[in-house]
């Protein structure tokens, strides 16, 4: 196995982030703080007028649905069109048709989209419902909100947990090392997130037992950091019965028992509807996904979407959003609206800021190093896209 852990979780790494030609604030690994990116300067719609006839969306399937979108459509007469994607890159490469107006991003594609210039800043004043109810964790984050301006409303949050079948790993993990280390006793039976952004996994198990390494927020690396984060997933691919990014598969493969340990999100495990099946969220800390309605720099229909967006981010509906994909909800108030609510949230730690500070959320990674370091450059999202076809090789 690897040093022992030397490292706490993503809530110790604080630090004030420096970078070329602005000041900085303090701020946590979460927090958007003094960060500084150069991005296209695109105007906001800073006032609501007449409401067109439509919205177009792109979105996960299961947060645009027809339980909550035809009172919608019935209050403002915007007819509500999706389009349902699969993956991220697919999302940012459908907002670049110029066909939608709003996605439902992850922080994996939302620093592409503003450094593209593909979506625009958001006038908060017309988003009431963006308020006091939405959790701190969630508000002015590293992949949504860049040089003071927002660009994203959050509509739910996960962490990418560490799932294990309990009659077989007995005895419950405290660490990573049974997902990445050679001599794992549960070689060949360890399942992995199949996408280049799962690099960052590696760089959080790393940042931990390799502190020599100096990562410090693992969607910041340098090339002899990614290299690290290469070989430790080259190690761990000899020991992984698959990959998955469908999540079907990955519930098959629990379920069928190819797998025993590995990468999942909790509403993963509960499908799995086998208590056998647990979580637990390492000492190392965890990646983790945040997702947030973005609007298209030349949108068709901006009043219709600022409308969607509010109402989108009401506790109702916004709960009716995360109860149906299985995440934590933005809106707070949601979890006080009835015991169903409340047990969702609890199930999702929806409220638990403590548990969520140990989580990394999907950043875009970029040459400007978010980490605050300015004597280097760190490598991007293709880099890191290129590394990750190694990975399988």
């Amino acid at each position: 196995m690897r040093k022992k852990l030397l490292m706490g979780a993503a809530a110790t790494a604080a630090f004030a982030l420096v970078l070329t030609g602005c000041a900085a604030g303090d701020t946590d690994s979460g927090s958007a703080g003094g960060l500084q990116i150069d991005v296209p300067d695109v105007p906001a719609h800073e006032k609501m007028g007449d409401f067109e006839s439509e919205v177009n969306i792109v979105a996960w399937s299961g947060f645009v649905e027809d339980a909550w979108t035809e009172a919608f459509e019935k209050d403002t007469g915007c007819v509500v069109n999706r389009r349902v994607a699969g993956t991220s890159d697919e999302m940012v490469q459908l907002m670049r048709t110029g066909d939608y107006d709003l996605v439902s991003a992850s922080g994996d594609a939302s620093l592409r989209l503003i450094a593209g210039g593909d979506v625009q800043p958001l006038t908060l004043d017309l988003i009431p419902n963006f308020g006091d109810d939405i959790v701190e964790g969630m508000k002015g984050q590293l992949y949504d909100t860049i040089n003071g301006k927002s660009y994203g409303i959050p509509i739910g949050r996960g962490a990418n947990i560490l799932q294990y079948n309990s009659e077989v790993v007995t005895e419950e993990p405290t660490s990573w090392d049974i997902a990445w280390e050679a001599d794992s006793p549960y070689a060949g039976k360890i399942i992995a997130y199949d996408a280049p952004i799962y690099i960052a996994d590696a760089a959080v198990y790393l940042m931990a037992h390799e502190p020599d390494l100096g990562i410090t927020n693992p969607y910041a690396l340098d090339e002899k950091q990614l290299a690290a984060a290469v070989d430790l997933l080259k190690q761990q691919n000899d020991i992984v019965s698959e990959y998955w990014s469908d999540p079907a598969a990955q519930i098959t493969s629990f379920a069928g028992g190819t797998t025993v340990a590995g990468t999942s999100w909790e509403v993963l495990r509960k499908l799995t509807e086998n208590e056998k099946f647990k979580s637990v969220l390492p000492e190392e800390g965890s990646t983790g996904w945040s997702d947030a309605w973005m609007l298209a720099t030349d949108s068709k229909n901006p009043n219709c979407a600022y409308a969607w967006m509010d109402y989108a981010s009401s506790p109702k509906v916004n709960g009716a959003i995360a109860m149906n994909f299985g995440m934590a909800p933005a809106n707070a108030a949601f979890c006080d609206m009835s015991d169903e609510a409340k047990a969702h949230c609890d199930y999702y730690n929806a409220t638990n800021e403590d548990y969520f500070k140990k989580v990394w959320f999907w950043t875009t990674p970029i040459e400007q190093c978010i980490d605050g370091r300015t004597d280097v450059k760190c490598t991007n999202f293709q880099q890191w896209t290129d590394a990750w076809v190694t990975v399988k090789n």
